[in-house]
């Protein structure tokens, strides 16, 4: 199995905002550079420059990264990232699940894994940075259109307080316990949910829920 790739935090200040980068979990959506590329280039050093826009907008456009790669700390009295009013689980087409809101990524023996607003889990099973997505789903040629259905989901037996936690199963799949809404690639699909079991291997025929797939293919994700 190959080796998970060194992460470490890149720093961008300004006087007014600080932004930090993680290589490892970022995949490229370019939300950065589409919504402001006075700020963030790639191919220039530094590939983003804070000061080239007010602090508010380059905040805004922080908070539209989908995997949590980017992050934002105001130095100017400016607001925090708020969570979203609702926690999101948005199963993308042949791609990863896109985690938006108050979300705890554990271990199976609740160590903690990454607490965020902003989270993009490995579906694929091929990942080399799992349990974030890296974007071997191309290569390893995931497909799956995105649907989702109720049949999957469950209500919530868990602690009350507005979090969604993702829980790890070694080699298995991830278990989510908490109020969240799950939505389709279409957007046309929703299901209120306080509970799931999702697929991490890529091999279920009931996606984006497990059906024990990874028994059969002797997934490893430890």
């Amino acid at each position: 199995m190959s080796e998970k790739p060194a992460d470490r935090l890149h720093v961008f200040e300004s006087e007014a905002i600080v932004v930090t980068w993680s290589r490892a979990r970022c995949i490229h959506a370019a939300e950065c550079v589409r919504q402001l590329p006075e700020v963030f280039e790639p191919g220039r050093k530094p590939w983003v420059r804070p000061e080239r826009a007010h602090a508010d907008e380059v905040a805004r456009v922080v908070a539209r990264c989908p995997t949590g790669a980017l992050h934002a700390e105001r130095r100017d009295g400016g607001p925090p990232e708020a969570p979203a009013a609702k926690n999101v689980v948005y199963a993308s087409r042949s791609g990863p699940l896109y985690l938006r809101g108050r979300i705890e990524v554990l271990h199976a023996d609740g160590t903690r894994v990454v607490e965020d607003l902003r989270v993009a889990l490995c579906r694929c099973g091929a990942s080399r940075n799992k349990p974030f997505c890296d974007n071997s789903h191309w290569d390893a040629g995931f497909r799956d259109r995105g649907d989702v259905g109720t049949d999957g989901v469950r209500p919530a037996h868990g602690p009350t307080d507005g979090v969604l936690r993702v829980t790890l199963e070694p080699d298995g799949p991830m278990h989510l316990e908490g109020p969240f809404v799950m939505l389709s690639a279409d957007g046309q699909h929703a299901a209120e949910a306080g509970a799931a079991t999702l697929c991490r291997c890529g091999q279920s025929e009931h996606k984006p829920f497990c059906d024990g797939s990874h028994k059969k293919v002797a997934f490893e994700a430890r």
